[in-house]
């Protein structure tokens, strides 16, 4: 048997790499916080915990890991979905090279102009606002 190249599979069909790692912050959020573990996110949104991690690969959700285990804040999640505008809003944040864990941070941070936090701007159907604010920190 010939001795194969390092991550080529024994048939030559391409380079073998791990299944990429789901991203999650550190445990960032207040120990308060009502946090979903995935499967329960993936129920109640009504999709394969297949999918969660996607989502979470894409950015579409955020999520931390706790004692272990990989959780999603119960803000982040609306009837039959994610909360409206909170995808578009990670996205302008990761944008400007903030981290999952600044992110975190920043949505669940009282801001006395919006009033609130902008994760409660952004269920309160003011995605627009929250927006605004997120590109306006990249200068």
């Amino acid at each position: 048997m010939t001795r194969l190249a390092e991550g080529r599979s024994q048939f030559g069909y391409g380079i073998v790499t791990p299944v990429s790692a789901i991203p999650a912050a550190a445990d960032v959020l207040a120990a308060d916080l009502e946090v979903l573990p995935l499967p329960e996110v993936a129920d109640r949104m009504g999709l394969p915990v297949t999918r969660v991690h996607q989502m979470l690969r894409d950015g579409q959700l955020l999520a931390e890991r706790r004692a272990g285990v990989l959780v999603v804040p119960e803000a982040f999640i609306a009837a039959g979905g994610v909360v409206k505008g909170l995808t578009g809003t990670i996205t302008v944040l990761r944008d400007q090279n903030f981290s999952t864990d600044e992110i975190l941070r920043w949505l669940f941070t009282e801001d006395e102009s919006l009033p609130g936090t902008p994760i409660e701007a952004l269920r309160g159907d003011r995605g627009r606002e929250v927006k605004r604010r997120a590109q306006a920190m990249g200068f």
